[in-house]
């Protein structure tokens, strides 16, 4: 099987969140997460419409890009990636916290206290700072362990080299090593979902990584931040 990452495309609107929202029946923190954000039955009907509203934010949003991983034998999507690609400084109202808008009441609240803590750590890791920030990268559970997400990782990897920007994400507690194994830093700082919010029995703590271009030269995140996020030389390819 050779994978190949590309552009999605608007017909493959449909298929790419029929991936995305079966991708973590293994996965017991993306079960929890997915539950919170979408509340409701995931029908055909909430399916349709979750479409819709996708297109229409393709059509109205200038940085953030969806990819999707196809097995190049059979021509099948098999994953999902979903991630800004932030390539000049933001003002604070361009990066604000938008929070759930797509709930209401309580629903709404309770997606915020999930969704909060990571906007607000990412606002103190970058601020404005030019950067990419990974969304999500989501496997059809067929698929899963077949290097889905290890293609996704290194078209991340090889963007950031060829741009000079370090790729951002929060990590599952359970692919936390396979993103090591390729050179991505574990942030010492965390999120603590509470257990109260996600309606678990302890609380749950969020891996936050980051890998460096390689226009840094070895330089780790921490460094790069403490010294006022400098520039790096260009990269030649």
């Amino acid at each position: 099987m050779v994978l190949a990452v590309l552009p999605a495309l608007i017909p493959d609107i449909r298929r790419i969140y029929e991936v995305y929202f079966s991708a973590f029946h293994n996965d017991r923190m993306g079960q929890i997460i997915l539950k919170i954000l979408f509340p409701g039955p995931i029908d055909d009907e909430f399916k349709k419409a979750h479409a819709a509203g996708a297109l229409q934010w393709w059509q109205s949003c200038d940085y953030q890009y969806t990819v999707k991983c196809v097995d190049t034998d059979t021509a099948e999507i098999v994953g999902m990636g979903l991630g800004d690609i932030l390539v000049k400084p933001r003002t604070p109202e361009e990066r604000r916290n938008h929070g759930a808008p797509w709930l209401e009441g309580e629903q709404r609240e309770r997606a915020e206290k999930v969704l909060s803590p990571l906007w607000e750590m990412r606002e103190k890791f970058f601020g404005g700072q030019p950067h990419i920030y990974c969304h999500v990268i989501a496997v059809d559970p067929r698929y899963q362990g077949r290097k889905a997400g290890a293609a996704f990782c290194e078209w991340a990897i090889d963007l950031g080299n060829k741009t000079n920007l370090p790729v951002y994400f929060e990590s599952s507690p359970s692919t936390v090593n396979l993103y090591k194994k390729m050179g991505f830093e574990l942030m010492p700082e965390t999120v603590i979902h509470k257990a109260e919010v996600l309606g678990t029995d302890m609380d749950i703590e969020v891996p936050l990584m980051v890998k460096m271009p390689s226009g840094a030269g070895g330089m780790p995140f921490d460094e790069w931040r403490r010294s006022g996020y400098p520039s790096f030389q260009k990269s030649r390819e």
